[in-house]
């Protein structure tokens, strides 16, 4: 195996002409329902509007639960509903997704927008402290896939409560892995500091082999591993 100090980068940057090139041949631009979104939220708080995930994250989502035929999700962190809705939109008309968050005001807009999305009826917002939701979902492996982008010091907790409870095969997905690339500063902030805290320890995690990919803001992929099978480090 090469080592990874002896591979050559082949980062492409973004511009915004070639990222509007990109969403537009991944069919990822957003459609009116989610560009709304994205307009609401940014009228209602300019400082974090910048919390709604990427469009192309968002399409990723919506593929990633299509492609794994998945029926039982939860996500921790909703916001104003823009991840829940893709990944929603994914689902079979009997899914369920149970979103998880402390904000009254911001996931009314969610619920507005998951009625006129037509995925009201698939999804469970469930208020207050994501942790103790987490620990009345049944203990057993039941969720097809699991979405975290909520405060990223209780990254390790949500991981530790949500990986036991992945059936085999399931996808953990980890938005902001990369914050900003602020994870690579000799001192970075409280934030950063907990994502870098929290990459450690996925990483050395054995039931599960992850992937990390540099889109958006870093989205770390998991999958829960069966019995018996080794992660490819």
């Amino acid at each position: 195996m090469l080592r990874n100090d002896t591979l050559t980068p082949r980062n492409l940057t973004l511009t915004p002409e070639l990222h509007g090139y990109l969403l537009d041949q991944g069919n990822m631009t957003p459609d009116p329902l989610l560009a709304e979104v994205i307009e609401r939220t940014s009228a209602a708080s300019p400082d974090q509007a910048h919390m709604v995930v990427a469009p192309e994250e968002g399409a990723l989502l919506t593929f990633l639960v299509r492609l794994l035929g998945a029926r039982r999700i939860v996500e921790v962190g909703t916001f104003t509903g823009y991840s829940s809705l893709c990944l929603a939109r994914g689902l079979p008309a009997d899914g369920s997704l149970i979103t998880c968050d402390v904000s009254v005001e911001w996931t009314a807009l969610a619920r507005d927008f998951w009625a006129r999305g037509g995925v009201d009826d698939r999804i469970e917002l469930r208020l207050g402290p994501a942790l103790d939701t987490l620990r009345a979902l049944p203990a057993e492996p039941h969720l097809d896939l699991a979405f975290i982008d909520a405060d990223k010091p209780g990254y390790i907790g949500y991981w530790e409560e949500l990986v036991p409870r992945l059936r085999p095969g399931a996808l953990l997905l980890v938005d902001n892995t990369l914050f900003s690339g602020e994870v690579i500063a000799e001192q970075p902030g409280e934030k950063a500091a907990a994502i870098r805290e929290f990459n450690a320890h996925a990483r050395r995690d054995p039931r599960v082999e992850l992937v990390m990919l540099p889109i958006a803001d870093g989205l770390t992929l998991a999958r829960r591993l069966p019995p018996g099978e080794s992660p490819v480090r």
